[in-house]
């Protein structure tokens, strides 16, 4: 009768690095790039057509309506049109969303009541806000250098179309230390981007938890694959529409001192008044439309690709194998 091999333990190293990446931290750490990468890949088309309608100013009327902005995107760029500025954008958003969950499982943790197995609404919406804030500041360079990429091929009519070779991620990061005031040039925009980060996080994270708890079905523990995209798609449509404001002038911020765009505002208040007076209410919810529609791709399949990617790393656990 042959004998059967028996299957070597693993190894004391394996077992370690199995139990590190089963860690909550560092699985929600892992598993949030992820997210990050796989949303902003999934509505990349439609986040550089956001952008480029928020700084579209009054002067520049080159890009109007979703289809036929895409289909002039299309024509003058082609499909590199539809992706100019992603890469950057998921070199960003890797480290923003891992930045992001991960801090925001910490914070979890450090409000939460001695004795107590669940935060209360205020509580999330502390812990959402304190985890934005975190993640923008970590990787605010790389999303200012993102939006320098996206508008500086668009053919605005003020501007013309660009017939140069564009620099990338790292000369144009070099191009504003050095012409636009150093370090500052990389945090242009950071203020209106941390007055609306924080409850735009906060009620996210605050509403997507609501809904997650919603959608589950009675007597089970997690949502289905499916409610778990409802609520991430509702979430994130609810945050992006009530702090939609803070959003274009950030954008608006970052393009500030670009040639061609037919504005040059000096504080957050002048920007405000002088897109009122020239644009109207409507210039504070610029490229809306977009960002709606890549709302329910973009944080549906950042929840579920985060929620699936962080139940495999912490099912590593070798004591969940024994």
């Amino acid at each position: 009768m042959a004998s059967s091999k028996a299957i070597p333990p693993p190894s004391d190293f394996m077992r370690g690095l199995r139990e590190y990446l089963s860690q909550p931290v560092t699985a929600s750490f892992i598993a949030g790039g992820i997210a990050g990468a796989v949303s902003r890949t999934v509505v990349s088309p439609l986040e550089r057509l956001k952008i480029i309608f928020q700084v579209q100013g009054p002067g520049n009327s080159s890009y109007r309506g979703v289809g036929p902005a895409l289909v002039k995107m299309w024509r003058e760029e082609g499909w590199r049109g539809y992706m100019r500025g992603n890469g950057t954008n998921c070199i960003r958003i890797v480290p923003y969303s891992a930045v992001q969950f991960s801090s925001y499982t910490i914070y979890k943790r450090l409000l939460l009541p001695e004795g107590g197995t669940d935060l209360g609404t205020l509580r999330r919406l502390c812990a959402g806000a304190m985890a934005g804030v975190t993640s923008v500041v970590a990787t605010y360079p790389l999303d200012i250098t993102r939006t320098r990429l996206s508008v500086q091929s668009a053919s605005f009519s003020s501007k013309g179309v660009p017939h140069t070779k564009l620099p990338g991620m790292w000369a144009t990061m070099k191009t504003m230390y050095r012409t636009e005031g150093g370090t500052i040039s990389l945090y242009r925009g950071l203020g209106p981007t941390l007055a609306g980060v924080a409850p735009y996080v906060g009620i996210n994270f605050a509403t997507y938890e609501a809904m997650r708890k919603f959608m589950t079905p009675e007597g089970e523990a997690n949502p289905t694959a499916l409610g778990k995209l409802c609520a991430g798609a509702v979430s994130g449509a609810v945050a992006q529409s009530v702090t939609y404001p803070f959003d274009v002038l950030r954008r608006r911020f970052q393009v500030n001192t670009m040639n061609g765009l037919g504005y040059q505002y000096k504080s957050i208040w002048d920007a405000i008044s002088i897109i009122l007076r020239a644009e109207g209410i409507r210039g504070m919810y610029k490229g809306l439309l977009p960002n709606l529609l890549k709302v329910a791709p973009s944080i549906g399949s950042s929840f579920l690709s985060f929620e699936i990617a962080r139940d495999l790393l912490v099912a590593l656990d070798p004591k969940l194998n024994i």
